[in-house]
């Protein structure tokens, strides 16, 4: 059974009003200091609590984890352990850090060696992604592209309402926010030519997306319910899937997406649990028609995340250009899981999982510059006085992504990235 943090509970570490990170959030990463080692840690407000620290204090002694655990440089180790150990560790972190709580709160000497504040740290790539399956599970965002791309009356594509569609994609190129990202080159085509030519992507966009994150292995052969998916999803991060439409429009008929899709993409640095989220919970679009069997899904497996998307020009402000909420997936993670497994697929403790493009129904919560700005036709205006009909180079996309509740808030932080000139 889910024990969720008391919403009412309070830290004696300050969380200033509308933090994505209250006592109630406790989510998972790995950070260094300056000439430090990587490990793991968790975050209430702005500060980092370095659970290596924290367990070699004495703190977590009635857990069964190995200490060494928290000295990885990677969560997988933890992950593994399941969610009810980390469920174990969530609460154990709660009531630490519970304001009533002196064990700690009074032994500021002992909290040097623990607490950190943020901007003293680096948060580096949380998980190590063995794996990664990019879906394409919003209606409204494959709705929006079978209209600029194909026929507006049969937008969407025959198998489309029939199973969550998706792709196998390049996880050594997941980087953690942060991490500047080059112009891609490629072959692209213009409509008007005959021939393709060779050079930098001039259509470079983002995508913005959730990420879940597994937690369990299964074996060759064996298939995951939609009523098991669940225990086998570690968390979510926000996900960034950085996209060059120029290059994707010509190299991807027959097999798809390639080297559009593989130059960089780029998660968030904590991964926040399903049990934290567990308040947020809603019921997803009605599906019609009715799924097959292995694909029905009891309960309500979306969540209401609240989505946003800046762009950053070099030394100008940041300016939203798009509000979305995970809430709208046709497809949920749950389903995804089911039709990954169905056909016997194994999966590993890190494999990584995109929602694919997170778009509303409304032009304001289109979750891509493709879509935002209409294939180029409708150039988003710049507090600066340019306009982007894609990413400009030292542009930098930040995405926020947060829950709000009966004045209980958990978010992720964000994600963010600069695309830097193509290199020679």
């Amino acid at each position: 059974m889910i024990k969720v943090i008391d919403p009412g509970l309070k830290s004696w570490i300050d969380v200033k009003e509308y933090c994505d990170f209250p006592i109630q959030n406790i989510p998972f990463g790995i950070f260094k200091t300056p000439g430090g080692h990587a490990r793991v840690a968790t975050r209430i407000g702005d500060t980092i609590i370095d659970l290596n620290a924290l367990a070699k204090h004495g703190f977590l002694g009635d857990l069964d984890i190995d200490p060494v655990i928290f000295s990885s440089e990677i969560l997988n180790p933890l992950m593994v352990l399941g969610k009810p150990i980390c469920r174990a560790l969530r609460n154990r972190i709660a009531d630490i850090f519970e304001k009533s709580n002196v064990s700690l709160r009074d032994h500021p000497e002992i909290q040097r060696k623990i607490l950190f504040p943020l901007n003293a740290v680096q948060m580096l790539m949380p998980v190590q992604v063995g794996d990664y399956t990019d879906f394409y599970s919003s209606i409204e965002h494959a709705t929006n592209v079978g209209i600029m791309f194909r026929d507006p009356a049969n937008a969407l594509l025959p198998n489309w309402r029939h199973l969550p569609v998706g792709y196998h994609g390049r996880s050594s190129s997941i980087v953690v926010s942060g991490t500047n990202i080059h112009r891609p080159k490629g072959q692209t085509k213009a409509v008007t030519a005959e021939v393709p030519e060779f050079g930098p992507s001039k259509q470079v966009d983002f995508e913005l997306e959730i990420a879940f994150v597994t937690c369990k292995k299964t074996k060759l052969g064996q298939s995951v319910s939609t009523a098991d998916a669940e225990d086998h999803v570690f968390g979510l991060a926000l996900f960034n899937d950085l996209s060059a439409r120029d290059i994707q429009a010509w190299e991807y008929v027959p097999l798809g997406p390639f080297l559009a899709k593989n130059f960089g993409s780029v998660v968030s640095p904590w991964i926040v649990t399903l049990d934290a989220l567990e308040p947020f919970r809603v019921p997803g679009p009605k599906q019609e028609p009715a799924v097959l069997a292995y694909l029905h899904a009891e309960g309500a497996h979306n969540f209401d995340i609240q989505l946003d998307v800046l762009i950053k020009p070099e030394r100008q402000e940041e300016h939203q250009v798009c509000h979305s909420n995970y809430k709208y997936m046709y497809w949920n993670l749950a389903q995804q899981l089911a039709h990954q497994t169905v056909n016997g697929c194994n999966i590993n403790v890190g494999d990584l999982y995109g929602s694919g493009t997170i778009s509303g129904p409304t032009p304001d919560s289109f979750g891509s510059m493709l879509e935002i700005a209409w294939k180029g036709t409708r150039p988003v205006k710049m507090p600066d006085g340019t306009e982007r009909k894609f990413i400009n180079d030292n542009d930098t996309i930040i995405m926020r992504g947060y829950s709000i509740k009966d004045n209980l808030r958990i978010g992720f932080g964000e994600v963010s990235t600069k695309i830097l000139p193509a290199l020679p």
